[in-house]
């Protein structure tokens, strides 16, 4: 399973020339998407009725089996995303991403521009050259930015829209899986290891479990 570490997401959202029209709505699009985990049908479908910018910043989504629900923004995102609705113009009507007629983005063209976006941060990240970024990477990328900050599972299966918390298990693992080979990075501890023996009360608790 693919996600994005830290410096990789950095490296990504570098890429939109913010000089543009598109630029700008690029890297709104991509740094919404890292934050909020929304299926890429949510994303392309959302209005700006949809987002609250004000106090309690947050977006609602019709997600899998029509189910609402609500996702709160953080301040960079609450950020960028005011800042494009200003540019917009406001109108609750209005697709939040649209394409440059003002309709809605096809899957297509997301997948083409964060795989366009993704090529060329690979030129200044090394690891990028090694992933296919995906809109569905992005996803897996929140939810590991939400367990590594020691996030409960049942949370993030909340946050993403799972049916069901088991769904989240795939991120505990790919989790341990980068925590094991950073262990095998490490130099072992010099110290010998001696028989252990366990105290009364130890046995005890042991032969009560």
């Amino acid at each position: 399973m693919d996600f994005l570490t830290r410096p990789e997401i950095e490296a990504l959202l570098a890429m939109p020339d913010q000089t543009t029209w598109l630029g700008r709505r690029d890297r709104a699009l991509l740094l919404f998407a890292i934050q909020t985990g929304l299926r890429l049908s949510e994303l392309i479908a959302l209005r700006q009725g949809d987002i609250n910018l004000e106090r309690g910043a947050h977006v609602r989504c019709e997600g899998k089996g029509r189910k609402q629900r609500c996702t709160l923004l953080t301040r960079t995102t609450l950020k960028a995303l005011s800042a494009w609705v200003r540019e917009q113009g406001k109108g609750e009507a209005k697709i939040l991403f649209p394409n440059a007629r003002g309709g809605q983005l096809s899957h297509d063209s997301v997948q083409y521009l964060v795989a366009k976006y993704a090529k060329s941060a690979a030129r200044s990240c090394a690891t990028l050259r090694k992933k296919r970024v995906t809109p569905h990477v992005l996803r897996h990328t929140t939810a590991m930015e939400l367990l590594q900050a020691g996030v409960d599972r049942s949370v993030i299966a909340l946050w993403l829209g799972h049916e069901s918390v088991e769904t989240t298990q795939i991120y505990l693992d790919a989790n341990l899986a980068l925590k094991e080979d950073a262990l095998k990075k490490t130099s072992p501890v010099s110290a010998s290891i001696g028989r252990f023996k366990p105290d009364d009360q130890l046995l005890s608790f042991l032969q009560n479990l």
